[in-house]
């Protein structure tokens, strides 16, 4: 730091304000446009969506009922249904024709995602899901046998287009009617160790028995609405689903010792249930601090025994829901409890195989309980009757009110940490799904982060509400650094469709989920954050949002202008790196003799203490003027240093001159730094800077984000201080995903070394990888036990 005494203190008002000005030289002016208003990047409002984020007064969406009959084949793991499809159309327009997503047909071999999946041979081996697949004969897909009216039994034309059908209706429907029609189907069940995906079956070889959790599995109307027309997007596997709302009655035929889990209500309780199951769900209603068991390990121990061959069947009910699944199985211990919710009751309920325990007894359903309570207290109260979590094949995966969850133990019962805290983490995050997008209904099949990346971010808040020391992971700025420091150009936006995302989990997830923490801890603060993160919840539940009316919701209900956040961190590829490059250290003349003239004498005897001087000391014995006294001048006393009494009355007279406030400022003893930054990643963000003081104590400044909105790219300002600043640090609190901090301090700290390991070549021998190793360690991928989150 260089110090500086300004030299003339009737220049004091002109220097500082000269400090403090921030205005660019023209050459620099590049940061207009990041902090212009988005304008036509975002479509422009209507009567159907505002210019406030809010549905506007002609809003419309259209309704989808079901009344569907399904079978299990236990022994051929098929499936069977009839559906009965009444559409409404709420649209201003005539709609000639119906499209139904046939999600099964993505395991057909000659499916447009299997051609389209690349995959290589090299000498270390080909990934094993990728040699599965391609070795799979079963015949995978919906079959569709009948497309027909429901009354009069005529067929109807239809066609299929890979994972879409199109059926044509014999008239139109109007605006304000609806249509009936029938569709007959069947299908072989997912081997899901083959085809990997988001629902299927588990062999359980030691007892001969299956679990099925079954999803994706009818035929589901499309969205019309006034946004896309048709969303009639193919399905490829990534993009997930965008869906209507609509009332379902759902009559599940499986083996009599089956016990069934579905989104909805189940219908007939005293018909599949024994009268001891039923008096223990009773107890449930009842109890509200711990599961009651309503189907026991050992009595599921026993069901694996049998293999029965009659049938039940179970009805469940669902309304104003956007799909439905669910999960049996005769391995199925099932637990509940109820959950009060501002005179509300909610029945959480698990189900899972011994195989998932001690784990999932002790954790799963209060997990379920926890997640219903802290996601309604951010957003809006859940508004369905149950919430479940069910353990089979698949690593994580939500539907309304039922969610599939991994996390098994080792055979012998035991656990990590990892598996326990993975199973915290996803049955939070698949039961907080029902929020976003089973509720706040956004298309998933183009925007996988309006559901991920909100879902994600609400998991971090509900999980360290569990326990403080987790949650971290998926939201906090400094863990997605390493994404960030990647190339931009091996990066796409988070506003990239859901099928053409590169680094999906960063992408959709951790990025989205940690630009929301930033926006409440950093940008807006909590207050205005969670008041305008409620609104857009409360605004979009049971309605069908997109990005603009998210961003627009935000900025309306909180008063703070996002557009650079939203073009930067959402539209953008660029990092954080903040360079603390310069600090400059000035004091105010105050004109007082005393001390500016010791001060002079001290910097004139500095800096004649020159290294010729030093060295003159051993080098020059005696001058000439030591050996001869007669030769100094003992006449001339004038010690220019000396605070004279003309000295004192000059500056007795200055300080009468000046107003109150300017002789405060002049006897203030304050510090004027001038810090200098530049914005070497390209990402404007909030400026934050520790000062650490001489006297061991510290403080924070902050500034916001459009202290760069004259210039991006060099910026610098002052900061007054009564202590002297030893050392200044940017982010001191890793808040901003800064991807350098080796340039965040002034003066610059040692930067810690990179270690590595000796090693002794093998030559062509393998010998241990810890990096190999490192990874084989971690949990496994989408779809495995334990694997990732959707």
């Amino acid at each position: 730091m260089n110090k500086l005494i300004l030299p003339f203190l009737c220049c004091l008002i002109g220097t500082v304000s000269a400090l403090m000005a921030q205005q660019p030289a023209a050459a620099n002016y590049h940061a207009n446009s990041r902090f212009e208003q988005m304008g036509t990047q975002l479509p422009t409002p209507n009567t159907y969506r505002t210019a406030s984020g809010a549905p506007g007064k002609e809003y419309w969406q259209n309704r989808v009922d079901y009344d569907i009959k399904t079978e299990i084949d236990d022994e051929k793991q098929r499936l069977t249904g009839s559906e009965v499809v009444t559409y409404f159309n709420n649209s201003p327009d005539e709609l000639r024709y119906v499209w139904m997503q046939l999600d099964q047909n993505v395991f057909s071999k000659n499916s447009m995602s299997n051609l389209t999946r690349t995959s290589s041979v090299n000498e270390r081996g080909m990934p094993m899901s990728t040699t599965m697949r391609s070795m799979i004969d079963k015949d995978y897909g919906h079959k569709i046998t009948a497309v027909k009216d429901p009354k009069s039994g005529q067929p109807l034309r239809y066609t299929i287009n890979e994972t879409m059908m199109r059926i044509e209706l014999p008239a139109p429907i109007k605006t304000g009617q609806s249509a009936s029609f029938q569709i007959d189907w069947n299908y072989n069940i997912t081997d899901f160790r083959f085809a990997q995906g988001r629902s299927g079956a588990e062999y359980f070889a030691k007892d001969n028995n299956f679990i099925y959790e079954i999803a994706q599995w009818f035929p589901r109307a499309c969205v019309y609405d006034d946004v896309n027309g048709w969303q009639n997007k193919q399905f490829l596997g990534q993009g997930e689903f965008t869906l209507a709302f609509g009332n379902y009655k759902v009559a599940i035929t499986v083996p009599n010792d089956h016990i069934v889990g579905a989104s909805g209500e189940l219908q007939n309780a005293n018909q599949v249930l024994s009268a001891e199951q039923l008096k223990r769900m009773e107890l449930a209603r009842k109890t509200f601090d711990k599961p009651v068991l309503i189907v026991s390990q050992e009595e599921a121990t026993k069901n694996e025994a049998n293999k029965p061959t009659s049938k039940k069947t179970w009805i469940f009910k669902a309304d104003n829901v956007r799909d439905f699944a669910f999960a049996t199985s005769r391995k199925f211990i099932w637990d509940a409890m109820n959950v009060e919710l501002n005179g509300k009751k909610i029945m959480a309920m698990s189900f899972y195989p011994k195989e998932a325990n001690p784990l999932w007894g002790q954790y799963s359903t209060m997990l379920v309980a926890h997640t219903v309570k802290t996601y309604s207290k951010y957003t809006f109260d859940y508004p369905y009757p149950v919430a479940q979590s069910v353990h089979g094949p698949v690593g994580g995966m939500e539907y309304p009110m039922i969610s599939f969850n991994g996390a098994r133990p080792e055979p012998d019962g035991t656990y990590s940490k990892g598996t326990k805290d993975f199973l915290i983490q996803v049955v939070i995050h698949e039961v907080g799904h029902n929020w976003f997008p089973m509720i706040v209904n956004s298309d998933e099949r183009q925007w996988s982060w309006m559901d991920e990346g909100l879902n994600s971010f609400l998991e971090y808040l509900t999980t360290k509400e569990w326990d403080r020391d987790m949650g971290g992971d998926v939201a906090e700025p400094q863990n997605i650094v390493e994404y960030m420091r990647t190339d931009p150009s091996k990066q796409v936006p988070i506003m990239s469709s859901s099928d053409n995302i590169m680094g999906f989990g960063p992408n959709a997830y951790t990025k989205p989920a940690t630009g929301l923490n930033i926006l409440r801890e950093t940008i807006m603060g909590r207050e205005l954050f969670d008041y305008a993160f409620k609104e857009y919840a409360n605004r979009w539940k049971f309605k069908h949002p997109t990005p603009a009316d998210f961003f627009r919701t935000m900025e309306d209900a909180s008063g703070v202008d996002l557009d650079w956040f939203w073009k930067g961190w959402f539209y953008g590829t660029q990092p954080v790196d903040q360079d603390l490059t310069e600090v400059e250290w000035f004091a105010l003349d105050t004109q007082n003799p005393e001390i500016n003239k010791p001060l002079a004498k001290k910097e004139a005897e500095a800096k004649r203490n020159t290294v010729a001087r030093q060295r003159d000391k051993d080098y020059i014995k005696e001058s000439v003027v030591e050996k001869n006294p007669d030769m100094k001048d003992f006449y001339n006393t004038y010690d220019p240093y000396q605070v004279t009494e003309n000295d004192k009355k000059k500056f007795d007279t200055y300080l009468a001159s000046l107003t109150p406030d300017e002789r405060k400022l002049v006897e203030s003893g304050l510090n004027f730094y001038t810090i200098k930054l530049k914005n070497k990643g390209g990402l404007p963000m909030p400026v934050i800077i520790r000062m650490q003081y001489e006297d061991g104590t510290d403080s924070v400044a902050r500034f916001p984000a459009e202290i760069w909105r004259l210039n991006d790219q060099d910026i610098s300002k002052v900061i007054t201080s009564k202590k002297k600043v030893v050392q200044w640090t940017l982010d001191p609190y890793q808040e901003i995903a800064d991807i350098d901090t080796e340039n965040n301090s002034f003066p610059r700290q040692p930067a810690q070394p990179t270690r590595f390991q000796l090693f002794k070549s093998q030559g062509i021998q393998r010998g241990p990888n810890p990096m190999r190793e490192a990874q084989q360690s971690q949990p496994p991928k989408a779809g495995q036990q334990g694997g990732a989150k959707n």
